[in-house]
């Protein structure tokens, strides 16, 4: 990445802050690796966010806080997902996105991407993904970066994570996206695309 800005998206709803203990810890060891710093900013102090409505709280950083935007928040539709490979990697947060503003302009034919990297799947362009396979739901092992909800829902074993290869997708039955501002959300009939393929992997409710 040609840039070390990094940033947080929290959920901010009628003034409630969301998960905010996932996001200090991410934050903290960001800024610990790439940084070497020893001091921790305690978010908290620095969140006054609206009382009323739904919004992205995004707060860019480094060393230190570089601004903080509350962003009224429309959640985006996805229901069409077309696997990519790359080997990109995006541990951090970056506040640089260009590889993956790249993968996404060769997308006109679905909603969003599915990363996969020598033939595994990692994430979607926004969020990470899970699978079901009837039994429980898994997320995988190695994620392009690993994010705030699939840690807590990880922590709170209702997650498992393994790896999952593209050429497996037609074995799971259900689909979902999840990430600070919409959660565990299911896909209702989503179709993921792989090599001229087409899956279908149907739902009919929201985690």
């Amino acid at each position: 990445m040609s840039t070390t800005l990094l940033f947080e998206t929290i959920k901010i709803d009628e003034g409630k802050i969301f998960n905010l203990s996932y996001h200090q810890e991410r934050m903290d060891e960001s800024r610990k690796k790439l940084f070497l710093t020893q001091n921790t900013i305690h978010l908290k102090d620095h969140i006054h966010p609206p009382k009323k409505g739904l919004y992205k709280c995004r707060i860019v950083y480094a060393e230190n806080i570089y601004s903080i935007e509350y962003i009224p928040y429309k959640k985006k539709q996805v229901h069409s997902l077309k696997i990519v490979s790359s080997p990109i990697k995006y541990e951090h947060k970056y506040v640089d996105r260009k590889t993956i503003n790249n993968l996404l302009s060769v997308c006109n034919d679905a909603d969003d991407i599915l990363i996969e990297h020598n033939g595994y799947i990692c994430d979607t362009s926004i969020a990470n993904i899970a699978f079901f396979d009837g039994k429980r739901w898994y997320t995988p092992e190695k994620p392009l970066l690993k994010g705030t909800m699939r840690a807590k829902l990880i922590d709170e074993g209702l997650l498992k994570t393994k790896k999952i290869k593209s050429s497996e997708i037609g074995n799971y039955t259900q689909v979902a996206l999840m990430n600070a501002m919409i959660g565990f959300n299911v896909i209702t009939d989503a179709k993921v695309t792989h090599n001229h393929t087409l899956h279908h992997l149907r739902s009919h409710y929201d985690y």
